[in-house]
């Protein structure tokens, strides 16, 4: 099974239990609304590859760790389409969760998903407790505060903005999550792989600012121009958009030498530098046909 099919299925099994009866019928709805259709899924896909490149000892902890962290991020963009943040109308080319939904359901729906990653993780701690509790630890960590994703979340209501610890919570800590969740499912150290996700998150959040800035909405699938719209720290505004492709992929150059030694480095360094080529806007690929590390 290719590592889309099982990340599929993870996620799937997981919100099928979550439906289990009995239950709210609405809530249930939306909890499968939320994670379908999966997006692009960078980030289990990351946490994968990490995985399989170093080994993949326990496939079923890796499978989990990958839905445990689709999970959390799916959360995040109901909570973040809200009214109070966003107030996004669409998410994926559909109507955001509170929209189809209803505000009270939307926060229901973002809370059962936190909760659901964690109970997925403890479900798979059967097959290597020590491991499983890493795990945990890390996504607890990446995701609340003072380093993850509540903690980026946070930065938007402060009256100044240091706009690569932003990035770092905002974007990074899911990212960071990814390569050092998926080293663990594989029984390897945490530590080693922090680097790599830290850059990896932050060229992806650079490229979000070009989305946002040089996309239309149907394109995007969701509201554009939401970080002039809302005063927001981005990079185009501070680089400008040629300046914001380089910071990019001067960062995915980064990420490439940050890669740990292990069996499956060169594959994961290829998935890094086509990452480059899918993240520059469609616009500027043309004139920027090198990618980083070459």
């Amino acid at each position: 099974m290719n590592f889309a099919a099982r990340i599929d299925a993870a996620i799937t099994d997981a919100i099928r239990q979550g439906q289990a009866a009995p239950s709210p019928a609405k809530l249930a709805s939306a909890l499968h609304y939320t994670v379908t259709p999966g997006g692009a899924r960078i980030r289990p896909s990351i946490l994968m590859s990490v995985a399989g490149a170093c080994g993949d000892r326990t496939p079923a902890l890796s499978d989990a760790a990958a839905a445990a962290l689709e999970l959390i991020h799916c959360a995040s963009l109901v909570h973040d389409d809200l009214p109070c943040f966003d107030d996004a109308d669409t998410r994926r080319g559909k109507p955001a969760v509170h929209r189809a939904f209803g505000e009270p359901l939307a926060v229901l729906t973002g809370d059962s998903l936190i909760i659901m990653a964690f109970e997925v993780l403890a479900r798979a701690a059967e097959h290597d407790p020590a491991q499983a509790a890493k795990l945990m630890l890390i996504l607890a960590n990446r995701s609340g505060m003072p380093n993850g994703i509540c903690a980026g979340q946070g930065w938007e209501s402060e009256d100044g903005v240091d706009l690569r610890a932003y990035h770092r919570a905002k974007t990074g800590a899911l990212f960071m999550a990814a390569t050092q969740m998926g080293a663990v499912a594989a029984g390897e150290d945490a530590e080693p792989w922090e680097e790599l996700g830290a850059r990896i998150g932050e060229a992806f959040q650079v490229a979000d600012d070009l989305r946002d800035a040089l996309y239309d909405e149907e394109t995007l699938g969701k509201p554009v121009g939401q970080d002039d719209l809302h005063g927001r720290p981005n990079a185009v505004t501070e680089f400008g958009i040629q300046g914001a492709i380089a910071h990019m992929r001067e960062i995915l150059t980064g990420a490439i030498a940050s890669i740990p030694k292990c069996p499956g480095e060169a594959q994961l360094a290829k998935l890094v530098k086509a990452q480059a080529e899918v993240l520059t806007p469609i616009k500027w690929r043309a004139a920027h046909q090198t990618t980083p590390g070459t």
